[in-house]
C-alpha cells in the first residue's frame, strides 16, 4: 500500500523531467547558413531579435560559404540564407526545381580588402592588374615569387591566401580581378571561414590575402592594408584607394565594393517566426551593420526591401550574375524595378 504512491510519484516525476527538454525542443527555430561575409551581420541581429523575443524563438547561423548556402537553401533544409553576392543562374534553376522561392533582401555593403602581413614594407599599393597576376589560373605554379608580379619587389616566397571556392567573396574577387567567377589559380590557402584567412596572413611573411572590411577591421593590429588602383573603370583612374565607408558609398573603392544580401525562402516566411525576423532585420541592420564595421544602406533601400515582403515580390533583381563595382544607387534602381 504504501510502494504504490512513491511509484506512482517517481513515474511523474520521470515524465516532467522528460517533458522540459521535449517542451524545448518545440520552440520555433530560425536556420540560417551562408556566407561568412554575412555572418557578423546576421550573428548581431540574431542576437538582438533573440534578446527581443525573450528566448521564445531560437535562432541559428552557420557558415558554409554562399555557396554552399545556397546548395542547403535550395533543397528547403535552411530558412534564411547569407550571400555576398546575387543568386546564379544555376542556383536560380535549382531552387526552381526544387519549388523554392525566395525574397532577395540587400543589407548592407562591402569591401573586399587587400591584406598583407605587417613586415610587409616594399608593398604600399597594389593594382588591380598586378592582382591579376598573382591570381590568374595561369599563374598557378609559374608566379611564385612576389618580383614575378614587379620586378621592383623583392625575390621573395608568395603565399596568397583567400576565400574557398563556395564563397561568394571568391565567385566576386576572381570576376572583378580576373574577368570571370571562379577563374582563380588552385594554389593558394584557402578558406570560406574568414577567421582562418586572418590567422594566415597575420602568421605568414610573404603573405597577400583578400578578405571582407569587417575581418580586416577586428584584426587591423595583426594585418597590413593595401591600397588599391582600380580598373580602366574606376573613377579615380590611377589613384590608389583605401576602403573606407566613404569611398564605398562613393563608389570610388573599385571594383572591391559590392552589396550582400539575405535570402528568405518563401515557404518559411509563412511563418510567423520568420518573417518577423526577416522584419527585424530590415529594421535594425543599418544600425547593426554599422556595429559590425560594415557600410549600411541607405533608408530607402530597407524600405523597399520591408515593401517586397510586404507586398510579397519574391525572385532576384540581378538575372542570375553578379555586376562588378556596382553602385549603391543602381542597387536602388535595381530593387525599385524587382
Amino acid at each position: 500500500m504504501i510502494q504504490k504512491p512513491l511509484v506512482l510519484i517517481a513515474t511523474l516525476s520521470v515524465l516532467m523531467f522528460a517533458g522540459a527538454p521535449a517542451r524545448a525542443q518545440t520552440r520555433p527555430t530560425v536556420k540560417i547558413d551562408g556566407s561568412s561575409t554575412v555572418f557578423p551581420i546576421t550573428e548581431a541581429v540574431a542576437e538582438e531579435f533573440q534578446n527581443e523575443q525573450r528566448g521564445k524563438v531560437r535562432v541559428t547561423v552557420g557558415i558554409s560559404g554562399t555557396g554552399g548556402g545556397f546548395k542547403k537553401f535550395c533543397r528547403g533544409e535552411i530558412d534564411v540564407q547569407n550571400a555576398s553576392r546575387p543568386i546564379q543562374k544555376s542556383e536560380m534553376e535549382a531552387c526552381r526545381s526544387a519549388g523554392v522561392k525566395y525574397y532577395e533582401l540587400p543589407v548592407a555593403y562591402d569591401a573586399t580588402v587587400i591584406v598583407t602581413h605587417p613586415s610587409n614594407d616594399w608593398l604600399s599599393e597594389i593594382t588591380v592588374e598586378q592582382l591579376g597576376k598573382m591570381w590568374a589560373p595561369e599563374a598557378q605554379g609559374k608566379v611564385v615569387k612576389w618580383s614575378q608580379v614587379n620586378p621592383k619587389w623583392p625575390n621573395a616566397e608568395l603565399k596568397l591566401f583567400g576565400a574557398g571556392s563556395d564563397s561568394g567573396t571568391f565567385d566576386y574577387f576572381t570576376e572583378a580581378v580576373n574577368g570571370k567567377p571562379k577563374a582563380s589559380r588552385g594554389d593558394y590557402t584557402a578558406s570560406e571561414d574568414d577567421n582562418m584567412l586572418v590567422q594566415g596572413v597575420s602568421g605568414t611573411k610573404g603573405s597577400l590575402g583578400y578578405m571582407p572590411y569587417s575581418y580586416y577591421e577586428e584584426n587591423k593590429s595583426r594585418l597590413k592594408l593595401v591600397p588599391v588602383v582600380g580598373g580602366p573603370k574606376s573613377p579615380l583612374k590611377g589613384k590608389a584607394v583605401a576602403p573606407s565607408r566613404q569611398t564605398v558609398e562613393d563608389g570610388t573603392y573599385h571594383p572591391l565594393s559590392r552589396p550582400i544580401f539575405i535570402y528568405v525562402s518563401e515557404a518559411a516566411a509563412k511563418r510567423p517566426e520568420v518573417m518577423s525576423f526577416a522584419a527585424f532585420y530590415l529594421k535594425n541592420g543599418a544600425k547593426l551593420a554599422e556595429a559590425v564595421k560594415y557600410v549600411p544602406l541607405p533608408a530607402k533601400a530597407y524600405e523597399l526591401a520591408q515593401g517586397h515582403l510586404k507586398k510579397g515580390k519574391l525572385g532576384s533583381a540581378f538575372g542570375g550574375h553578379s555586376e562588378v563595382g556596382l553602385k549603391i544607387e543602381d542597387l536602388l534602381k535595381r530593387e525599385a524595378k524587382l
